[in-house]
């Protein structure tokens, strides 16, 4: 490893946390974890995990919101924190019509006291938890990180551009090394239960209808957790420079990857094989486009495949067949 200091994780019981965090203990890294366990969905489901995490000797657990700025404070100054992955968040594209100071609270102020501490505490590299909502309702396809994202269509997204702007004005300023990951609808064991595929096999398995909005006309670039790992993992030793040279956007050390499958798979078939899966028919019933929705997404990962070997691997046949083996363990269903 080439770094020897401690890895602070937050939101160490959300989904991509929790099995970042177990990865990276496995791997024989230290980790401090951070998570509030606030309720946007079943708080049993992150104890779980939480559970799961206890049980590796080189994990610290401390209990509380990155929008708590004494709690950050303390953290960073009590702590030799080397590497900072940034993966607390309120989540949710729907909910932020909802509940829009959630969104500004914890994704903007939160990410401030992220970035100060980041920067004052001299951290070597910062990968933060950027979205493929930024994208908006763009229709060329692959999204690229060159395509423009000023015109978010929720503020979820919004809260995720404005997140990557801040980083670049202190790996600007202060040469703090920044990374930020675009994730694309990822998916698997002990993933979130408002996400489609979980609320889908719960429905189908009870025998109650799923909501297909856009009439089923929606592709998504499902990406399996394994594969979002695997590519975080490889982006810690791999902090970006700042350029000598002429540059025409930025010399900062500061860098945006897509993290997706690239490859989108249409609604209908997604929901075919989670039916096959379980054995199941679905009963389903067709509702227009939500606001806040996109009708595709779609990763272009040259980036990640030139700079670190990155290269999805496992399909939605696998990975559903995961999820699916994990949710009825887990539910204890026959």
């Amino acid at each position: 490893m080439a770094f020897s200091k401690t890895i602070l994780i937050t939101g160490c019981a959300g989904f991509i946390g929790f099995h970042l965090s177990k990865r990276l203990l496995a791997d024989g890294y230290s980790i401090i974890g951070v998570d509030n366990l606030n309720n946007y969905y079943d708080v049993n489901l992150k104890h779980a995990r939480l559970n799961l995490l206890k049980k590796y000797k080189n994990f610290t657990f401390v209990f509380a919101s990155i929008d708590d700025k004494e709690a950050m404070e303390k953290i960073f100054s009590h702590n030799d924190i080397g590497i900072v992955i940034n993966l607390a968040a309120q989540a949710g594209v729907r909910y932020s019509l909802e509940n829009p100071y959630a969104y500004i609270q914890s994704n903007v102020f939160g990410f401030m006291n992220i970035l100060e501490c980041c920067h004052r505490y001299r951290i070597e590299h910062l990968i933060y938890a950027s979205s493929s909502s930024v994208y908006g309702a763009n229709l060329k396809m692959p999204f690229s990180t060159n395509d423009n994202v000023d015109f978010p269509i929720s503020l979820y997204a919004a809260t995720k551009r404005v997140n990557e702007l801040m980083a670049h004005t202190y790996s600007h300023l202060y040469n703090l090394p920044t990374t930020g990951l675009r994730f694309f609808t990822v998916y698997g064991p002990l993933g979130r239960p408002d996400m489609s595929y979980f609320k889908f096999t719960k429905a189908i398995l009870n025998g109650e209808k799923i909501p297909v909005f856009n009439s089923g006309n929606m592709k998504r670039d499902f990406t399996y957790i394994d594969d979002i790992v695997e590519g975080i993992a490889r982006l810690i030793e791999k902090k970006p420079e700042r350029m000598q040279l002429p540059a025409i956007w930025s010399k900062a050390p500061y860098k945006i990857y897509n993290i997706g499958n690239n490859k989108p798979e249409e609604l209908m078939h997604f929901i075919s094989v989670i039916e096959e899966k379980i054995g199941k028919k679905a009963i389903m019933e067709f509702l227009p486009m939500q606001p806040g929705d996109v009708q595709a997404t779609y990763a272009d990962v040259e980036d990640l495949e030139k700079d670190i070997g990155f290269k999805p691997k496992i399909n939605i046949d696998v990975g559903l067949g995961k999820f699916v083996d994990w949710y009825k363990e887990f539910y204890q269903i026959e």
